[in-house]
């Protein structure tokens, strides 16, 4: 590519997944954000500064997660790869902390590939080469990377989603909006756990009875969030039997806040694999969330994220 660059900044939410009963489908949007500012370079090679969470962590080359993802991207439009590639991370998600920050990631490698593929490239490869990424293959690809579509639908599109995968494997979503008496708080702990960790402690299979307890109060959640957000609603909606119980023994602080919170009348779950903690609050239970936290846990009120991550500016030269 001889004739230009272009360099795209894109806005990604964290996201929490399962909401308590919704295993693998309910996601939520929060207004707590990455940027990802990436460049295509004439020049060769990987350019990466990270800022924030994951500075001086996270590989500094092809393996980082964004430019593994913008690499994929590129191959899925057809685009020629770039030369070179320089990111700048403002990271702003918790890593390993339950909070889709690998979602983030991918989310934001796929739309900044998107749009600099599209950019009006002075150079050798203009945007007519190469097929557009649709929405819904921004999906399909997130999915794939990911590995399931709980987090990265709620990051791609805002809000309260509910995903699932297709017969043929094709992943799904439809948006919701949360109603606006729901007010989410996330509650961090200092200490990390893996996706993988917290994954590798779920049973093969379940008792019936679970199962169809889970579906139910997955169904209800969704109208106490979006129709009915009242508190003894809310509590009764966020019931889990399916994951939260087996992963215990992973985080048992995090088990014994989300305990306290809903002996204390608050609908707490934990967010994603865990460890942090989210609370579903409203006017009537938001006093009683910190006096059931220890200094231990960082207390954060979160908007919901209704927009989902996007490109806010696109430069070519």
């Amino acid at each position: 590519m001889t004739g230009g660059t272009a360099r795209a900044t894109v806005h990604v939410p964290a996201t929490s997944a399962n909401l308590g009963p919704g295993f693998d489908t309910l996601g939520l949007a929060l207004g707590l954000h990455d940027e990802i500012e990436a460049e295509i370079l004439d020049s060769p090679g990987v350019e990466i500064a990270v800022e924030g969470e994951g500075a001086g962590e996270l590989d500094p080359g092809e393996g980082h997660l964004v430019v593994a993802t913008m690499r994929a991207t590129f191959d899925r439009m057809g685009f020629p790869q770039p030369r070179g590639i320089r990111l700048r991370c403002l990271n702003r998600i918790p890593h390993a902390r339950g909070l889709g920050s690998s979602s983030a990631a991918i989310c934001a490698g796929i739309l900044a590939a998107r749009a600099l593929a599209t950019a009006p490239y002075a150079g050798d490869h203009p945007p007519e080469a190469s097929p557009g990424l649709t929405d819904d293959g921004a999906l399909a690809l997130a999915t794939e990377i990911e590995g399931h579509p709980d987090n990265v639908a709620p990051c791609l599109a805002g809000g309260l989603t509910v995903a699932w995968t297709d017969a043929g494997g094709a992943p799904h979503l439809v948006r919701l909006l949360p109603h606006e008496a729901v007010r989410p708080v996330v509650l961090v702990p200092a200490h990390r756990l893996s996706t993988e960790t917290a994954r590798g402690l779920l049973p093969k299979e379940v008792p019936h009875a679970d199962a169809a307890a889970n579906a139910g109060r997955a169904a209800l959640l969704v109208a106490a969030l979006t129709a009915r957000p009242e508190p003894e609603l809310l509590l009764a909606a966020t019931e889990d039997r399916l994951h939260q119980d087996y992963r215990a023994p992973a985080m048992p602080h995090t088990a014994d806040l989300v305990r306290r919170l809903r002996r204390a009348g608050v609908a707490a779950v934990v967010s994603g694999a865990g460890p942090t903690v989210l609370a579903f609050s409203t006017r009537n239970t938001q006093d009683l969330i910190a006096p059931e936290v220890g200094n231990d846990w960082h207390i954060q009120p979160l908007e919901v994220e209704t927009r989902g991550a996007r490109v806010v500016s696109l430069e070519t030269r």
